[in-house]
């Protein structure tokens, strides 16, 4: 069973990248349009959140193990595999270059009176959006392996820290390096849905609970091989010189 000490720093990571890039889009709203629309959006996006957390937390919870090892290590493995990718690519293209918003994507300014019902539309989606895959996370993490209770802090943590820490340095936020968190939680996420899968067919791993340290560092040279191969491709290099 993985430890309570595995799933609260792994959902707290992985939570911490979405929640990034969503307080720097309420923040964004705000800034522009208005703080009261944005924060009832925000608000309402993370009742549906909670909605989806209980509902999602309480199906799995009537799988057996075994297939809900399968289930969910499949899941992680997809989504792992999809950051694995693209913080490869970030990270070799950009280096640790922040989330800040671009300018095409900041809202037009709001100075009209009532409520501003696009900034509410805006930080709802933001909220929602972003924090699915906060939720399916926890969720995946929490009823694997029996702790929904760790992971749900875990989550929630993560999302008030880093908003805490916008509200006071939003230029802060704006700066962390997305990619590397991107790739560091797609490494992890990868890590466990590789195990989970297999252990849910069946399959006994070597030192039990100890195999995750060997599949990390296995994931963690082969993110630092394509890196370095892609950084040789940009500079000209041919992958055999």
């Amino acid at each position: 069973m993985t430890g309570v000490l595995f799933v609260l720093i792994t959902t707290f990571l992985a939570s911490a990248v979405e929640a990034i890039e969503m307080v720097t889009i309420v923040l964004g709203v705000g800034a522009t349009r208005g703080w009261r629309a944005t924060l009832v959006g925000a608000v309402a996006g993370f009742a549906v959140l909670a909605v989806v957390v209980v509902v999602a937390g309480i199906a799995l919870s009537q799988v057996p193990i075994g297939p809900l090892r399968l289930i969910v290590g499949a899941l992680l493995l997809v989504f792992g595999l999809q950051w694995f990718r693209k913080g490869v690519m970030r990270v070799a293209a950009r280096g640790l270059a922040g989330i800040g918003m671009h300018p095409e994507d900041e809202p037009p300014e709001w100075d009209g009176v009532g409520f501003d019902w696009t900034a509410f539309v805006l930080a709802f989606k933001a909220v929602v959006l972003e924090g699915l895959e906060v939720a399916f996370i926890v969720v995946s993490f929490g009823a694997n392996a029996g702790q929904m209770g760790v992971a749900v802090v875990g989550g929630v943590s993560a999302v008030v820290i880093i908003g805490g820490v916008g509200v006071v340095l939003q230029r802060l936020v704006t700066r962390i390096p997305r990619s590397l968190l991107q790739l560091v939680v797609g490494i992890l996420l990868t890590t466990f849905g590789t195990f989970w899968s297999l252990e849910g067919l069946g399959i006994e791993w070597p030192g039990g609970d100890a195999s995750i340290l060997g599949l990390l560092v296995l994931y963690l040279a082969t993110a630092g091989t394509y890196i370095t191969i892609e950084r040789r491709r940009a500079l000209g290099f041919s992958p055999g010189v």
